[in-house]
């Protein structure tokens, strides 16, 4: 299972126990169930990439855009700052850590960002605020660490948005 695989499995459980049913949705277990969360599921898992691997439209893409160097958060080194300006410097920490990764609640990763950058992305997805956050306190700390593998920070960052792309790319599954 892929690192944004997983980061969807928990997205997914947490989703499902926090929306209601809807009739005719398959109900709150299935992608139907999520509403938006379900469509942009959907929308980043399916399809294939320009290089043959699974498409990273929608969440992949934009995680993508925060992450590399010319996003709009300053890139890896500017997010995991804003959280350190926000007083999650512990939290941000343990994501570039060789240990467990802290969490962060939608409301802090909201804080961190700032409503300009979480705005810009929600309005990217085409999904609002209140969905995009969750999945971003989820996926963040997992995709931090995974661009930190040694326990630092790149003094290069993590490249441009194609590069950072790649590099999600090759999290996926294959198929």
């Amino acid at each position: 299972m892929g690192l944004l695989d997983s980061v969807l499995g928990q997205v997914l459980a947490s989703g499902a126990q926090n929306q209601p049913q809807q009739p005719g949705t398959g109900g709150p277990g299935g992608l139907g169930g999520l509403g938006d969360l379900g469509a942009l599921v959907a929308s980043m898992s399916g399809g294939q990439g320009a290089a043959g691997g699974a498409g990273l439209g929608g969440l992949g893409g934009v995680l993508g855009s925060l992450l590399a160097n010319d996003g709009p958060a300053g890139g890896l080194g500017g997010v995991l700052g804003k959280f350190q300006q926000a007083g999650l410097g512990e939290a941000a920490d343990s994501w570039v850590g060789t240990g467990d990764n802290q969490q962060v609640s939608p409301d802090q990763v909201n804080r961190a960002l700032g409503s300009d950058v979480v705005g810009d992305l929600s309005s990217k997805l085409g999904i609002n605020a209140s969905t995009l956050l969750p999945l971003l306190a989820a996926a963040l700390p997992m995709l931090i660490n995974h661009f930190t593998p040694k326990g630092e920070v790149p003094a290069q960052g993590v490249g441009n948005q194609d590069d950072v792309l790649a590099s999600l790319s090759n999290m996926l599954p294959k198929g």
